[in-house]
């Protein structure tokens, strides 16, 4: 598999790399070689080997040289010159112990089966190789545990505010367990941290009193006040690997209270993705409190998709099309192909991916997915395998203003590009839906549910593997309440809400981008996916989260006002359409919504009427039309027509 940049790239050659360390270090090689050749030595002593009767020193010596250069090849060859001493913990002894092992099972071989190949002067005795082998090993350990003793004692030596030349911040970190005690390490080894910590807070009361990583456990979060007044604590940092939003929230409204920063780690699984660095302490986001899991991937499955591919994304500088983008770099595709219409967009996207130190080559398209020509032009040149279909208009109240637009770029353009993918041989097309489509109520809900159905009318045409996939709301993205929220509390508000009763599905980019791209794995022709969007969210609570996150306090510092539903909108967003069944997939967070597809001819003739209402810019046919093809919809209830 290939990779690309920091987002997954898979290092060159493990042997060059160390042979480059051997050369950077000099003094790291000539310690190791003393080490084993003292430790060689010593192995002949009797005071060391009760089974020799003097000193054979002559002997020793002449056998040094084969036994270091043995054991020096076995420590080369297993990669313990690729391990920085700095950061050696028990995880790396696996490579000392099979260089050990191996070193001593070739001596042992020497001594007994080749007797053609060494003369008797060459043969070590068992009892010397034993000793050798633990003494020479051991030896190496302990110079390696004494060198990252001193530099953290050196670390910890100085002042903070001498080696970064500014105060550090007095911090209590909350979590003594795996990712606290190694965002403690990294932290005290960052020399510009800015954080000074004082000592670990932990609600296991069995850890109270110990310490991790040589810092103490203080207390519990019931001993926060305590702590903050006695040691003037300016703020905690949140590192519990499986931290939920309830407990984000309960710190939080005890930091709150005590005037208290609060700030937190990155999770394993963002550590693991490569994404961020352990120690890159952020603020306390959004997200945090929403309480969305870590989404598990099918890695292998997903390598096999991607890998090697050509893959062409369409709204590549939007929000999730940009998301889709970064994520499937991580699985080394041949050609990634970013399909915009939005110039500056797209420069955009295209400037931040070739940043990247990337085997995969991007190429930028300028182009409108609707325009037939233009994608049969791009398509031809390049024969993407994948498609990820992310353009289109999705903003409800817009769409219920511009009708035309709306089904033009979300049904006949998503025609115009299925067809071509079907005319020029792509493997699999994926359409992002919206849980919007469900019962659709507005222009954009419904003219994404008609995209859907004329995807499933493709698949019946073409050998191409069409899927959709549906999710809620995406945090962050453009357009969205999340950014809307934030610049009305940056202007002083007042942040404001449709109704105190309307909730929202929420999910990350990344986590949408994760899913779609396994959605896209499991589909098999035809079928509509539909996300696990977790619990609903009161876009009301959403509200004062963020105005408290901002560091004010809902309707004292910023106000809250409520605006009314608007044209479209639906208080809430169901998951599944009247007749629909979701079906598990191998993915817990995936289901299939079986669905009865629509007639091809019924299809082909309603798409051309709304074609012909578009050119007219006749809206109201275009209503009328949807709400009779869509038997679902309830979008020509006020109009005074409907199904």
């Amino acid at each position: 598999m290939r990779k690309t940049g920091d987002m997954g790239r898979v290092p060159r050659n493990r042997k060059n790399s160390d042979s480059l360390v051997l050369l950077r270090r000099p003094l790291q090689l000539l310690g190791d070689l003393t080490v084993l050749t003292i430790a060689f030595i010593a192995s002949y002593l009797p005071m060391v080997n009760v089974r020799l009767d003097e000193f054979y020193l002559d002997l020793a010596l002449l056998q040094a040289p084969l036994v270091v250069l043995i054991q020096f090849s076995m420590l080369y060859l297993f990669g313990v010159y690729g391990i920085i001493w700095r950061y050696i913990s028990l995880g790396d002894l696996k490579p000392f112990l099979k260089a050990a092992t191996a070193s001593a099972l070739i001596l042992l071989f020497l001594r007994f089966f080749a007797y053609e190949v060494l003369t008797p002067v060459w043969k070590v005795p068992v009892s010397s190789i034993l000793i050798d082998t633990a003494l020479g090993f051991g030896g190496l350990l302990v110079l390696r545990v004494l060198r990252r003793a001193v530099y953290e004692t050196g670390i910890g030596s100085h002042d903070a505010d001498v080696r970064t030349g500014r105060a550090s911040v007095s911090t209590l970190v909350i979590g003594a367990g795996r990712l606290g005690a190694i965002a403690v390490k990294e932290i005290l080894a960052e020399k510009d941290s800015g954080i000074d910590i004082k000592g670990f807070i932990d609600d296991d009361v069995a850890k109270v009193g110990g310490r991790v990583g040589g810092v103490k456990v203080l207390g519990t979060t019931d001993d926060l006040p305590r702590l903050v007044s006695d040691m003037e604590i300016a703020q905690v940092v949140i590192a519990i690997g499986q931290v939920n939003a309830t407990d984000i929230r309960r710190i939080l409204d005890s930091c709150r209270k005590l005037d208290l920063r609060a700030r937190i780690l990155p999770s394993i699984g963002e550590i693991a993705g490569g994404t961020v660095e352990v120690n890159r302490v952020r603020d306390v986001e959004i997200e945090d409190l929403l309480g969305r899991e870590e989404v598990i991937l099918e890695e292998d499955r997903l390598t096999g998709f991607l890998s090697d591919r050509v893959i062409l994304v369409t709204g590549a500088g939007g929000s999730i099309g940009s998301e889709l983008v970064r994520q499937c770099l991580r699985y080394g595709p041949k050609k990634i192909l970013l399909v915009e219409r939005a110039e500056f967009l797209l420069f955009e996207i295209d400037r931040e991916i070739r940043k990247l130190p990337l085997t995969t080559e991007v190429v930028p398209v300028l182009g409108d997915v609707g325009d037939r020509q233009r994608m049969t032009e791009i398509f031809s040149a390049h024969h993407p395998e994948v498609v990820f279909h992310a353009a289109a208009h999705k903003h409800v109240p817009l769409m219920e203003t511009n009708v035309t637009e709306a089904i033009k770029n979300n049904v006949l353009a998503s025609r115009v590009l299925g067809e071509v993918a079907g005319e020029t041989g792509v493997r699999d097309f994926v359409l992002i839906s919206t849980d919007k489509a469900v019962n659709p109520t507005s222009i954009m809900g419904a003219s994404k549910r008609a995209a859907e159905i004329v995807l499933q009318s493709l698949n019946e045409r073409f050998e191409t593997n069409y899927i959709a996939v549906r999710f809620g709301n995406v945090l962050g993205s453009a357009g969205s309440v999340v950014p809307i929220f934030k610049d009305q509390i940056r202007n002083g508000g007042p942040v404001t809400v449709t109704d105190s009763q309307m909730t929202r599905y929420f999910m990350t980019m990344p986590e949408a981008a994760r899913l779609v791209m396994h959605a896209g794995v499991l589909g098999e022709q035809g079928e509509i996916f539909v996300l696990d969007m977790g619990r609903p969210v009161k876009i009301l609570e959403l509200a004062e989260d963020l105005i408290r996150l901002s560091g004010f306090e809902p309707y004292t510092d910023v106000d809250i006002v409520f605006t009314g539903v608007r044209k479209g909108e639906k208080l809430f967003e169901e998951l599944e359409i009247s007749g629909e069944h979701l079906l598990l997939t191998r993915h817990p967070k995936i289901f299939i919504g079986k669905i009865a597809n629509h007639d091809r001819n019924e299809v082909e003739i309603v798409i051309d009427r709304l074609s012909h209402a578009v050119q007219g810019s006749d809206c109201y046919e275009i209503r009328r039309i949807l709400a009779e093809f869509i038997t679902e919809s309830r979008l020509g209830e006020d109009e005074g027509f409907s199904h």
